[in-house]
């Protein structure tokens, strides 16, 4: 294991290309302060360098919230935000796959580096999609996935999830809650779909009896 100094790159950092990023983020973004023994913590358990994106944004903030907090990307850890990837993974519910968790939606959806398990493009960003159950790759990198996040269509990517007045919904939310749709996301339906608040910790071990996460 590396040290955390050994971890931290002052001299070519991604923090200010991430930085950049949110300056020109088209999306509404609010990237939470960081704890800077949280932040040492997480990138030690993490083991990347702060020279990507994602060692980056674990050593730099305490994550960071999109659309009023309706997608959660992991940093190093808030009070707003309490997870950072590598201590996700520790989880019961994910730690028999070999995927690396880097944010989750309100719908119950999670994003997550393939890391063997997920398909054969090990490296790119898997998205857990409510509404068929299924893993699917989103075909980029983590990179590529924060540019999107922060700049990306999310009202096309969510459009079979979204809700009128969805915004006031979620700004009531915590990031250690999502909703639960019924009939379910994936059952085809002409009704109007009822919305329930929900733990993630209840949503995660619901996916991981049902086998869904694994």
């Amino acid at each position: 294991m590396r040290e955390v100094s050994q971890l931290v790159n002052t001299e070519d950092s991604a923090w200010p290309i991430i930085q950049n990023w949110l300056k020109e983020a088209t999306n509404h973004a609010e990237l939470l302060p960081v704890n800077k023994d949280l932040a040492e913590t997480a990138l030690y358990q993490l083991q990347v360098t702060t020279k990507s994106p994602m060692g980056a944004l674990v050593y730099g903030s305490g994550g960071l919230l999109i659309d009023n907090g309706w997608l959660r990307i992991a940093g190093s850890g808030h009070p707003r935000l309490p997870r950072d990837p590598a201590s996700w993974t520790q989880r019961p519910e994910f730690a028999s796959v070999r995927a690396l968790p880097i944010a989750d939606d309100v719908a119950g959806g999670i994003f997550a580096l393939n890391g063997g398990d997920l398909g054969e493009d090990t490296g790119c960003v898997y998205y857990f999609a409510p509404d068929t159950l299924n893993w699917e790759s989103l075909e980029v990198g983590y990179s590529e996935f924060l540019q999107w996040a922060l700049s990306g269509d999310l009202d096309t990517f969510y459009e079979n999830v979204r809700w009128p007045q969805w915004q006031e919904d979620v700004i009531k939310l915590s990031a250690t809650e999502a909703f639960t749709f019924y009939p379910f996301l994936w059952v085809q339906c002409e009704e109007a779909r009822t919305r329930k608040v929900i733990s993630l910790t209840e949503l995660w071990e619901m996916g991981n009896a049902a086998n869904l996460l694994i």
